[in-house]
């Protein structure tokens, strides 16, 4: 760097005769001196450019480490669904189990999926059945803070919140049975092609149509109506018909789809139902 010599240039020089020096309040400039001050500069000059380089490269490490902690997300995703579609429940467990602080909703709703096939094992008691599937909730709750937008999250909340029910007492599980329809009904919407979710929607329409009558009667007490629609039980034949025909099992997609089209029709949506049905049997 030519720094000193500019300097020079820039700071006025003092000259003075032979003596001057001696005067009170006066004295020469020394080379040393602007030698000094050139050398604090630099050095400020080279902390800034360090402190500068130490940002850069700090954010460089965290840009990093976000794309690796993404890439390692991704990864335990698809292990976790490899050993889902393998049917490998207590390995699953194991790997999502480590992952349980997460924020990740993706992470948080496969792990209640774990937790409540784990419960589901015939080796495992009451007691630890009961605590998996009070964890499931949980898991499955959280993933639906994190995100609102995902039809898994919804779908699997619903599953959960309908296996506490059995700990809970008929009257909270009626209760909570227009939660899970919502829910339920709020994954079909965000992904109509899945059929695990049309098939539960079936399902819990069947189940209302089969309630004996005293808790047809708690379920009047609860709610000022009811979550039954007056055509749900036709409505329920055309899902299992549409879910059978999601899975190309169209025997008995055909099966339950007849059911629907010679379904009495009590309500404009019921004839509706029942053409959609006989539309589908056009195609089998």
């Amino acid at each position: 760097m030519a720094l000193a010599p500019r300097l020079w240039r820039l700071l006025p020089l003092r000259r003075g005769t032979r003596g001057s020096h001696e005067h009170r309040g006066t004295r020469p400039f020394r080379g040393c001196e602007v030698i000094g001050n050139s050398r604090t500069i630099k050095r400020g000059l080279l902390f800034s450019a360090l402190s500068y380089l130490s940002f850069e490269t700090y954010q460089a490490i965290c840009q990093a480490a976000v794309v690796h902690a993404i890439d390692k997300v991704e990864e335990v995703l698809e292990q976790a669904d490899y050993l889902y579609e393998s049917g490998e429940t207590e390995k699953l467990y194991q790997l999502l189990i480590q992952y349980k602080e997460s924020e990740d909703a993706e992470l948080l709703w496969r792990l209640a999926r774990a937790s409540r096939g784990i419960a589901q094992l015939s080796t495992t008691s009451e007691e630890e059945k009961k605590v998996l599937v009070y964890e499931a909730l949980e898991y499955a709750k959280r993933a639906l803070e994190k995100n609102e937008s995902s039809f898994a999250v919804h779908k699997w909340y619903a599953i959960c919140i309908s296996d506490v029910g059995d700990y809970e007492g008929i009257e909270v599980k009626i209760a909570n049975a227009y939660i899970i329809k919502e829910h339920f009904e709020k994954a079909i919407e965000l992904n109509p092609k899945d059929a695990t979710s049309i098939h539960l929607m079936g399902i819990w329409c069947y189940t209302f149509a089969e309630m004996p009558w005293y808790q047809r009667r708690i379920a009047k007490l609860l709610f000022a109506n009811p979550p039954m629609d007056p055509n749900f039980y036709s409505k329920n034949l055309l899902l299992l018909g549409k879910t059978y025909l999601k899975l190309n099992n169209k025997k008995l997609a055909a099966f339950w789809l007849i059911k629907a089209k010679d379904h009495p029709a009590h309500t404009e949506e019921d004839k509706q139902i029942q053409t959609e049905a006989a539309h589908l049997l056009t195609g089998l």
